[in-house]
């Protein structure tokens, strides 16, 4: 190869990008890296993955696992939703040490965001990022996978956690009380999936939504107006009840409603964050057969 620096330009990254079906930008660091020859940049795109990576970016990512990681003093904490293809891959140690790695990184640097953690050292100190490490294992696991989101909590109360599994985890933010109250409703969030904390916080639209349906509902019995209207007041008050995290029945004693254990410890919650594996994913209902003769191709 010649000392004389070449110059990389658009069409070279386009005829890489072409050929390999990497990211652009990798495609400009390897020509960079290998003075603009391009069998060279596909040699070494291969050895660190960046091609195998970028091909499976299309694929649906809807299993996973959740991982937390929690301040020793309990007033920071950080939730990570991270995913992979298959519920076999989400077992695998290597996945897991990925997600439990970047949960911790999270926390020692208070990251809050997905895309700004990508691009953080894995290792403090280390030139290796989030991403690179994440398309190193993409290569070696042969699946897509994702650093979903990332949330943090950083308070002068309490920060709680708590994980059902590894596909659930939750934080919450208790002002006075104890942690072990805070892992209590942390625990009342993961199993009664509250919307929001009280019922004031409940948008005035969604409760016109459900008092219209139930109107068209009550209208049918044939009773008299009065009685309608008392029908539907119950179940607002009872829809009110079962969205917020107050109202509810509180798990470890269910003659108690959540407000009423709070209000005995003099605390209250400020705020509560829950993730589930997957959530929201639309899942692709894929050929099996089809993907294995694929990947048996190489494709």
């Amino acid at each position: 190869m010649s000392d004389t620096t070449v110059t990389i330009t658009a069409s070279m990254v386009s005829e890489l990008r072409a050929r390999t079906n990497a990211a652009m930008m990798d495609c400009k660091k390897f020509l960079q890296m290998t003075n603009g020859d391009i069998d060279k940049a596909i040699e070494e795109m291969r050895k660190a993955g960046a091609t195998k990576a970028a091909k499976r970016e299309g694929k649906t990512t809807a299993e996973g696992i959740i991982s937390i990681e929690s301040a020793a003093d309990g007033k920071t904490a950080v939730l990570i939703e991270v995913n992979c293809e298959t519920d076999f891959v989400a077992r695998a140690d290597d996945f897991q040490q990925f997600a439990k790695q970047i949960a911790k990184r999270a926390l020692e640097t208070k990251t809050g965001d997905a895309t700004a953690l990508l691009a953080i050292p894995y290792v403090a100190g280390q030139a290796e990022t989030i991403e690179q490490v994440r398309q190193a294992l993409v290569a070696k696991i042969g699946e897509n996978i994702t650093v979903r989101r990332v949330t943090l909590i950083e308070s002068n109360n309490i920060v709680a956690t708590y994980m059902h599994g590894s596909r659930i985890g939750v934080l919450v933010e208790l002002h006075g009380g104890s942690m072990e109250l805070g892992r209590d409703m942390a625990m009342q969030v993961a199993a009664s999936r509250p919307e929001v904390v009280s019922q004031e916080q409940v948008p005035a639209e969604l409760i016109a939504k459900e008092r219209e349906i139930y109107i068209a509902q009550a209208a049918e019995s044939g009773k008299p107006q009065d009685i309608i209207e008392k029908m539907v007041t119950g179940r607002i008050t009872k829809f009110l009840d079962e969205v917020s995290l107050v109202g509810q029945p509180f798990v470890k004693d269910p003659d108690m409603k959540v407000a009423a254990v709070l209000k005995k410890a003099n605390a209250n919650v400020v705020q509560f964050i829950r993730f589930e594996v997957g959530e929201g994913i639309e899942k692709k209902a894929d050929n099996f057969v089809a993907e294995v003769m694929a990947q048996a191709r190489g494709n």
